[in-house]
């Protein structure tokens, strides 16, 4: 699924990343890299999504969101 999919208070594993290069590169700078947990601390459907990954919380557009896919954390 992807991340866009996800529910508030859940956490997933990030599985890939389908993004041009340099946003992809950017991601995984700031430490979004496959195998990483992330939780969704607000997905409200509208608007972007508010995440927290690696202890910070940053705000991803939907068009990101939907290139990200992920699986529930166990």
């Amino acid at each position: 699924m992807t991340l866009k999919m996800g529910t508030n208070q859940h956490t997933y594993i990030v599985r890939s990343i389908q993004l041009e290069l340099s946003l992809e590169r950017r991601l995984e700078a700031l430490g979004l890299t496959e195998g990483a947990p992330i939780t969704i601390l607000n997905n409200d459907k509208k608007g972007a999504m508010t995440v927290r990954f690696r202890g910070t919380r940053f705000a991803l557009g939907r068009r990101i969101a939907d290139h990200i896919e992920v699986e529930e954390a166990k």
